[in-house]
């Protein structure tokens, strides 16, 4: 189980961080989570390079604000810019200067927010990107959209059997086993019955997203991180995260690194020995 460090954001709000580990001589990994997750999200990869007998790494994760154990906030912070400031807020909060960070989804773009909006690249020493890129497919999107802030079944069981549904297309190599675990890796229990864990308003900040009009380009964002060795992993089924982008981000990055996650889509769970592995080498190879 991970240590709970509690931190105040600049608008007085009560966030969270989840800390797998002791400090050791080597960078942290901050893990930064999807747009309606938490760091929980993380368990298995944390613990994989924190139990590590030979090279122990710490992991810390942020719950942002509205989700997980942090305090619900007014609809109109829950942005990926405010995100970040309170990202840096924690690691000031926590004397961390210097890390590696992984962002899944929503948490790749604070990430971007982080280098590209905020100035601070002197933050990263590795950037790894889960399933997210400076462009963003719509249809994946709209997808997202459909569900955010919606009522749930009140019962495991057939909450379980909702998410395979929506969501087989994405995991087909999930058994049923796993479809559990993913449930309640995504949900929290309230005496045996499924809850959101996170703030259901998030749907009304999400509202603003309009497939019709373009997004914000975010390439400037990914450009500041040119000189920072970098990594995408992407779900070879992701209607998120294109081929294509991926390719792009290449090519405006030579030194990045792929590693693709097969029969999996948006976003990988990183609950497997090869995503594990790929991360643990890049980050073996930074310090």
């Amino acid at each position: 189980m991970p240590d709970f460090f509690a931190f105040p954001s600049t608008d007085g709000l009560a966030l969270l961080a989840r800390i797998w580990g002791q400090p050791t001589e080597r960078l942290p990994l901050v893990v930064l989570p999807g747009l309606t997750r938490n760091a929980g999200d993380f368990e298995a990869l944390a613990r994989a390079l924190s139990e590590d007998e030979e090279a122990p790494r710490q992991v810390i994760g942020f719950d942002f604000r509205g989700r997980g154990g942090s305090a619900y906030g007014p609809v109109v912070t829950y942005n990926p810019l405010q995100e970040a400031q309170d990202t840096l807020k924690g690691l000031e909060a926590l004397g961390i200067s210097r890390a590696a960070f992984l962002g899944t989804s929503r948490g790749g773009l604070v990430m971007l927010m982080l280098a590209g909006v905020l100035k601070r690249t002197d933050l990263f020493a590795g950037a790894l990107f889960n399933d997210i890129g400076p462009v963003i497919e719509t249809a994946g999107l709209a997808r997202i959209a459909g569900y955010v802030g919606k009522p749930i079944p009140e019962t495991w069981p057939d909450l379980v059997a909702d998410l395979k549904h929506a969501q087989g297309f994405l995991f087909p190599g999930l058994t049923d086993e796993g479809w559990e675990r993913f449930a309640r890796q995504i949900y929290r229990d309230d005496a045996g019955r499924p809850r959101l864990a996170y703030d259901a308003l998030l749907e009304e900040a999400f509202k603003a997203f309009d497939p019709s009009k373009p997004l914000p380009d975010l390439w400037p964002a990914f450009e500041a991180l040119k000189d920072v060795p970098s990594m995408v992993i992407h779900g070879a089924l992701s209607d998120i995260l294109s081929a294509t982008t991926v390719e792009e981000m290449g090519a405006r990055h030579p030194g990045l690194q792929v590693h693709t996650v097969a029969e999996e889509g948006h976003a990988p769970l990183l609950w497997d020995a090869p995503a594990q592995g790929a991360i643990r080498a890049f980050l073996d190879a930074l310090a």
